[in-house]
Order: structure tokens, then C-alpha cells, then sequence
């Protein structure tokens, strides 16, 4: 009977696939008096729909001090309100209040990506006519936090998608206004999607499971009408013809 391991040896080492994914964290600032800041928390969580619900959160401690009151129960506060911590910056370890804290990993890496719109009310941006082809047609604004997925075709957004929308869509991904959110174009294998913005400023761009962020953006290009396609395994942004 051959020895299971010299089998194994005896072969090239199998290939480990790895693919890249982004997400956007928001930051979480407290600031004293911590009762008043929780309430406002409260209410924002209210008004806001799912602006929270599964996003990665990051505790910001630094508008806080060791002995600000409240602070030794404030990420139990935080948690018990649904919100996923998952990571904390600012602040000290060492700070007695918070000594006690389950503290999660450091994360390092990220990116400011600048104050995130919250909505004032949880409804999500209500779809205009559909034209022919399933095309989903939105009229105003995407606020932070909303969410709108279309797998029946393309999507156009007459306004802007702010930091920290998404759009997803099984065909292209038109937006007439700034684009800074996340658009997900070519969902479910449509590989000649393609998304274009009047203003390209997108933290993330997908095309059949292919993406691109920010730093991937040709600075030139960034703020300009500008379009994604995917071009053998990559996605490319390249300017609008004039």
C-alpha cells in the first residue's frame, strides 16, 4: 500500500487562489457627554434604516480621554445597539476605564475616505419607470447606507451615489451625477458590463467579480467623466471621449 504521504510529495504543490476584496468601514468618533452621544447614536440608528446592520465599524477614541465618564461601559453601550466593532483606534490600552474591554485586533492599512453622508429616513431611494430591457431607472440621489440591487439589467442613477452607497447591478451602471460609492456592475457573469459616472470618484468598481479601488484610478482621471469595463481580467478606467 503506498505511503499517503510520499504520494503527495511526490506531486507539484497545489495552486492556493486568492482574490482581493474591499470593504468600507465607517468610523465611529464618541464624543463627551457620552449619555447625550448615545442617544444621538440612537437616534441616527433610527432615522438611518441599516446603515450599521453588518457594516465593519471602527471605534475612534481619540475626542475621548481616560477619564471621561462613562467611557469603561461605552463599547458594550455601542455593541448592544447592533453596531460591529472591529477595531478601535485612539485611546489607550492602558487607560484603566478601559482595561477590561475586549479589545479587537489591530487593523492596519485603511484609508480615510472622508465624512459618510448619514440618511435622514430609512427608506431606500425609490425606483422610477423601467424602460424596456429591465432597466432600473433612479431619480434622485443614493444616499450613504442605501443599498439598490438590480438583476434584471442596467441601472441609471439621474443624481450622485455617496460615500458609502451601492449600487449592484447584472448589467452596466450609469450614473449622471458623482459617483463615490460602491458600484457592482455585471453581476452573475456579464462580462461586458460596464459602469460610467460624470464624475468618477468611486471607492469601489466591480465587473464580474473583478474590482478596482480608488488607488487603482488613474489620478488624472479621478473627478472626470469617466468609464470601467473589464479588460482581460482587470478593470480599466479610462476617460469619456469629449
Amino acid at each position: 500500500m503506498p505511503d499517503p504521504v510520499s504520494t503527495a510529495s511526490s506531486h507539484a504543490p497545489m495552486r492556493i487562489r486568492a482574490r482581493g476584496r474591499s470593504f468600507l468601514a465607517l468610523v465611529l468618533s464618541p464624543e463627551a457627554p457620552l449619555p447625550l452621544w448615545l442617544e444621538g447614536l440612537d437616534y441616527q440608528i433610527a432615522r438611518s434604516g441599516g446603515l450599521f446592520t453588518g457594516k465593519p465599524v471602527i471605534l475612534d477614541l481619540g475626542l475621548l480621554n481616560e477619564t471621561t465618564p462613562g467611557l469603561a461601559t461605552l463599547l458594550d453601550d455601542i455593541r448592544r445597539r447592533g453596531v460591529r466593532i472591529i477595531g478601535i483606534e485612539g485611546g489607550s490600552r492602558h487607560w484603566p476605564a478601559v482595561a477590561h474591554w475586549d479589545w479587537p485586533e489591530t487593523l492596519d492599512g485603511g484609508r480615510p475616505a472622508g465624512e459618510v453622508e448619514i440618511p435622514e429616513d430609512p427608506a431606500v431611494s425609490a425606483a422610477g419607470p423601467v424602460s424596456g430591457g429591465g432597466t432600473l431607472i433612479i431619480d434622485q440621489h443614493v444616499r450613504s447606507g442605501q443599498s439598490i440591487q438590480h438583476m434584471q439589467g442596467d441601472v441609471i442613477i439621474l443624481g450622485s451615489v455617496s460615500s458609502g452607497a451601492e449600487i449592484v447591478a447584472a448589467g452596466s451602471i450609469h450614473v449622471y451625477g458623482t459617483l463615490r460609492g460602491r458600484a457592482i456592475a455585471g453581476v452573475g457573469g456579464q462580462s461586458q458590463s460596464r459602469i460610467f459616472a460624470s464624475r468618477m470618484l468611486a471607492e469601489l468598481l466591480a465587473l464580474d467579480g473583478y474590482y478596482a479601488v480608488t488607488e487603482d484610478i488613474d489620478p488624472a482621471i479621478l473627478g472626470q467623466a469617466a468609464q470601467a469595463a473589464l479588460d482581460e481580467d482587470r478593470v480599466r478606467v479610462l476617460p469619456l471621449p469629449a
